[in-house]
């Protein structure tokens, strides 16, 4: 271990232990996702789509939710539609913007979904409480770091 620079070294990094907690949480995530039939990503989707059941998002604005590129984000919604969840429209306003909203499979996910959170919490032993506390603190850095721009 080179003890000159100990800011260097890979276990000190703030970035690697983020990089590798956002890893460990998605993979925790995975097996309770899998029993409602949904990826991480299209999960992440669902949750924005709850939170206005009876709206009706573009793609545009769920791409900005989840800083997702629609390149990303069409093929995902695509497979929600195809299992049933959501309904893809082009706007008859804007020929350019797709329309995305729940179906009645869709919202009634929501319900086997609520407990998803304190299950995964809870194979590592943090309640909710703990997580939103973590969550807080992670939302403060990084909008400390994007108010300090590029760079």
């Amino acid at each position: 271990m080179n003890r000159r620079y100990p800011q260097l070294q890979l276990d000190n990094q703030l970035c690697f232990a983020l990089y590798d907690a956002s890893r460990a949480i998605t993979r925790a995530y995975g097996p309770v996702l899998d029993e409602l039939g949904l990826t991480y990503p299209q999960y992440l989707t669902m949750l924005v789509l709850w939170e206005k059941p009876d709206d009706t998002f573009t793609v545009g604005h769920l791409g900005e939710r989840l800083h997702l590129d629609s390149g990303t984000l069409t093929p995902l919604l695509k497979r929600l539609e195809q299992a049933g969840l959501v309904t893809r429209r082009r706007d008859p306003d804007d020929e350019r913007r797709v329309l995305v909203t729940l179906t009645t499979e869709g919202l009634r996910l929501r319900e086997a979904a609520a407990g998803v959170p304190a299950r995964v919490f809870a194979r590592f032993g943090m309640d909710l409480d703990q997580a939103r506390r973590l969550r807080d603190e992670l939302v403060r850095l990084v909008e400390a770091v994007e108010a300090t721009g590029p760079g």
